[in-house]
């Protein structure tokens, strides 16, 4: 194994196999993911049964306070975990989506492949009473067959990117009209129900939620990774990625799949929780000050901007009733503002 620096990069090489990273890169996921570790203490010791950082760290040790382990181990510490591994997944996914579009817009909460995965976890709901399983298996086959459907409509020979936005877009207006007909077929309290879910919310997470919202990651962050280089090639256009040995359209399909399931599990887990897959990858292009998708800085910022929103809705609320979507909608709609402004001056909208 050998490690060798040039300037701001660093290439690892063991075997067969190398890898080249952004030496800023990694200390920005450093120090972002030591930020999430922060606001996930004083999340989780935030409460009724209020808890200070020293005391969090000694129940994990299993030295704390008594009755600390069962409101840490089993009440709180899942919705945080869930906060975390949701804003991971969804940072991901943005970054993935931007990056095919080639557009900052190109999130799958405005281009609708995650109102896709949430009408097919509404079904699921709804129709088919599910559980949390089943649910998770309704939000992947809504996200897939949205995603689908976007790219059939979306090709001309080849997908562009600000037709696959527009198609998206407009995929989600029907996905919400279909939502809403379902909320209109269902009774009172499945109404309710998932009228809570779809604001996006971390309320009464348990270790089930833990387990959907960590597949994500598991499943389809290694195929990312892996086509990374090919996601960067792929930003500099079809023909100069087609000359450079890449197949676009193969490439292009299996990076959908994959942010789609992305972007399907972390729904699943939490319901949609709108406007980190916007902000995340747009932030993290700006703290590492380089090219390229940042796929891990946006997944550690996502992960901090959903646990930083969940420790706000309980220190505003003195609870854990608020939605986290109500925090991240607000202030995601006025980076959308600013984001579209930018555009706007810049000669492309």
């Amino acid at each position: 194994m050998t490690l060798t620096h040039h300037d701001r990069t660093a290439l690892l090489r063991t075997g067969r196999w190398s890898v080249r990273y952004g030496v800023r890169a990694l200390l920005v996921c450093a120090a972002l993911a030591v930020l999430a570790a922060c606001a996930t203490v004083l999340a989780v010791g935030t409460g009724t049964y209020a808890l200070t950082p020293l005391d969090v760290l000694r129940t994990f040790t299993g030295d704390g306070p008594p009755g600390a382990g069962f409101v840490l181990m089993d009440l709180r510490l899942p919705r945080a975990l869930v906060a975390l591994l949701v804003g991971f997944g969804t940072g991901v996914a943005g970054a993935v989506f931007q990056s095919l579009t080639r557009n900052p817009l190109g999130s799958p909460d405005i281009t609708g492949f995650g109102n896709g995965a949430s009408a097919g976890a509404l079904v699921a709901i709804i129709l088919f009473d599910a559980g949390d399983p089943q649910t998770a298996a309704g939000a992947v086959c809504g996200g897939l067959a949205t995603a689908a459907a976007v790219y059939l409509l979306a090709w001309k020979r080849g997908v562009h990117g600000y037709r696959l936005v527009l198609v998206g877009i407009g995929a989600s207006a029907v996905l919400g009209s279909a939502t809403s007909f379902l909320y209109v077929r269902a009774d009172i309290g499945k109404a309710a129900q998932a009228a809570s879910w779809m604001i996006g919310s971390l309320n009464a997470r348990d270790w089930g939620d833990v387990r959907i919202a960590a597949l994500g990651p598991l499943l389809f962050l290694p195929v990312v990774l892996v086509y990374a280089r090919r996601l960067a090639l792929l930003e500099m256009g079809d023909d100069t990625a087609a000359a450079l040995g890449v197949p676009p359209e193969r490439t292009r399909l299996v990076l959908l799949c994959a942010g789609t399931g992305l972007t399907a599990l972390a729904v699943a887990a939490a319901g949609p929780i709108p406007f980190v897959a916007l902000a995340a990858p747009q932030i993290a292009r700006r703290v590492t000050r380089a090219t390229g998708p940042h796929l891990l800085p946006a997944g550690w910022t996502g992960a901090l901007l959903v646990a930083l929103a969940d420790l706000a809705t309980q220190r505003i609320t003195g609870s854990a009733l608020l939605p986290v979507g109500v925090v991240t909608g607000v202030t995601g709609g006025l980076y959308l503002a600013w984001l579209l402004r930018g555009e706007r001056a810049g000669g492309r909208l």
